[in-house]
């Protein structure tokens, strides 16, 4: 359980397992920024492969973690290390490859937005159901997934998207049956894998560099009002409401 990291053939396999969703406490988001900087570091690595156990990628941040933890110290460890980690993907001096199974959401899709390819199985979905929880973030990384005016609906209303739909805009590459989920993920980062690295590393480089948006200062802009949100109390009575029942607050059951 937590973050592992195997090197194979030039390709750096890094997999997180924490079940029974994968919503990483704050130690995870540390640990998967460390490990994906260590890989990008190591000379011998010409291809990241993010990964999941379980029956979903990622779930985003441990609500009952932050529930349970007195005082705000949670909350900041929480969105440091979401940071740090799509910081860390997307500054990756070689190419993530992300492969998706199930849910991704929240935070997932921060990982995978950050990514360079994204590879899904045919039951994977991403969403960022931030609002039901009295939060805002990861918008940044959903605008890199899809077309600007359904990620204000998908934002406003919480639904989720099926990979199949993603794999229409060309943000997702290929949906494969979950049991190929890995192979796929090799073959293109072996593809990748097996150019000359130092063009490669180069090309990661140039590429961040003529991105149109900067996405550390757009996503750490999202975190002020998560901040805000979390100050005036409205953000403990949604993620209380999450963690007793599983579902979020109406509108109706706010203002009571």
């Amino acid at each position: 359980m937590g973050i592992t990291s195997v090197a194979q053939d030039g390709i750096r396999v890094i997999t997180m397992d924490f079940p029974p969703v994968n919503a990483l406490p704050v130690a995870g988001w540390r640990d998967l920024a460390d490990a994906v900087e260590e890989a990008g570091r190591a000379p011998d690595t010409r291809a990241v492969v993010l990964r999941a156990e379980g029956r979903g990628f990622n779930a985003g941040v441990d609500i009952k973690e932050l529930q349970r933890t007195p005082g705000f110290e949670a909350l900041l460890g929480v969105n440091r290390g979401c940071y740090a980690a799509f910081k860390a993907i997307y500054e990756c001096a070689v190419p993530v490859v992300a492969a998706v199974q199930g849910f991704c959401l929240g935070g997932g899709v921060g990982l995978v937005g950050n990514s360079d390819t994204i590879v899904a199985s045919e039951d994977a979905y991403f969403g960022v159901p931030e609002v039901d929880r009295g939060a805002l973030g990861a918008a940044t990384h959903l605008a890199r997934l899809v077309p600007v005016h359904l990620l204000r609906t998908l934002y406003y209303t919480s639904r989720t998207i099926p990979a199949r739909q993603l794999l229409q805009y060309g943000s997702v590459l290929e949906v494969v049956p979950r049991d190929r989920l890995d192979d796929a993920a090799m073959t293109v980062a072996g593809e990748i894998a097996a150019k000359d690295t130092t063009v490669i590393r180069a090309a990661k480089e140039a590429l961040n560099g003529i991105d149109p948006v900067d996405v550390h200062r757009s996503y750490r802009f999202e975190q002020g009002f998560t901040f805000e949100l979390s100050l005036s109390g409205v953000a403990d009575r949604h993620r209380d409401a999450f963690v007793a029942t599983g579902r979020p607050l109406s509108g109706d059951q706010v203002k009571a």
